[in-house]
C-alpha cells in the first residue's frame, strides 16, 4: 500500500490511504478519537470492574491505542494482555514520518513507541510488568481466537464501505464468541447495517456519544 502522512485538527498525525482514499483516523484528531473511542468507552469501562484485562485489537496500524492503553496501564494498577491483528505492517521509513513527539507529550511514553513497532510477530513481548504486546501479521478473516478469550475488542478496521469483508455477520459472530461473558467490543463506526450484524450475533447495542466530529460511536456487550 502507498501511505501518505496527514496531520489531523488535534494536531496528531495518521496515515491516508490513496487507493482505498481512507485514513486510518479521523481527520478531526487521531489522538482524540482513540482516547475517546478505545480507551474512555472501552479500556475505562472495563477496568470499572476488573483490574487485568485481555484485549484484542483488530488493526494495529499506526500503533496508537496501543501506546495510549500503554500510558493509562503507566498511570494505574491496571495489567493488559494486548493481541493486535495486522495484515499490512507499517515499514520503520512510515514509523518514523509518523512524528508522535509533536503530540505525545509524555517522554517516558514515547520511549515505547518504536520498540512496540520494532517487536517480534506472532509472540508475546514483556513491555513493563503491566503490558504485554503479541503482534499477529494476520487478516482478521483468518484468525481464530479460542472461545471466550478476551475481555475487551478495540475493533478498529477500516470503514465498511472500504472494507466490507471485515464488517459481516459472520465476523461479528466470531467477535461476540471470542469475548468473555459481560464483556464489550467498542468501535467508531455507528452504521445501522452493522449495528443489525453485531444484534444478530448476540450483542446488546449501545449507542454513545461519539468523538469530535462524528455523532455516535457504538459498543456491543455480551450477555453475562
Amino acid at each position: 500500500m502507498n501511505l501518505e502522512v496527514r496531520q489531523t485538527k488535534d494536531g496528531s498525525t495518521t496515515l491516508f490511504v490513496p487507493e482505498l482514499n481512507e485514513h486510518y483516523h479521523s481527520v478531526h484528531g487521531a489522538l482524540q478519537e482513540s482516547l475517546h473511542v478505545f480507551i474512555k468507552m472501552g479500556l475505562e469501562a472495563t477496568l470499572e470492574r476488573q483490574s487485568t484485562v485481555r484485549l484484542l485489537e483488530v488493526g494495529f496500524g499506526t500503533g496508537l491505542n496501543a501506546l495510549l492503553t500503554l500510558q493509562h496501564t503507566m498511570a494505574t494498577k491496571a495489567t493488559v494482555e494486548y493481541d493486535t491483528l495486522e495484515k499490512y505492517p507499517l515499514t520503520p521509513e512510515v514509523v518514523a514520518q509518523l512524528q508522535f513527539d509533536k503530540f505525545i507529550l509524555n517522554p517516558e511514553l514515547l520511549d515505547f513507541f518504536v520498540p512496540l513497532h520494532n517487536t517480534p510477530w506472532e509472540q508475546p513481548v514483556t513491555i513493563t510488568p503491566q503490558f504485554t504486546l503479541r503482534k499477529l501479521e494476520t487478516d482478521l478473516e483468518a484468525f481464530s481466537p479460542a472461545p471466550e478469550s478476551y475481555d475487551l475488542i478495540y475493533f478498529d478496521a477500516f470503514a465498511p464501505e472500504k472494507q466490507p469483508h471485515l464488517w459481516t455477520d459472520a465476523i461479528f459472530q466470531k467477535m461476540h464468541d471470542c469475548l468473555k461473558p459481560g464483556s464489550t467490543l467498542v468501535t467508531y463506526c455507528a452504521k445501522g447495517s452493522f449495528k443489525r450484524s453485531l444484534k444478530a450475533a448476540g450483542f446488546t447495542v449501545e449507542a454513545l456519544p461519539g468523538p469530535p466530529g462524528k455523532r455516535e460511536m457504538t459498543r456491543g456487550v455480551k450477555a453475562n
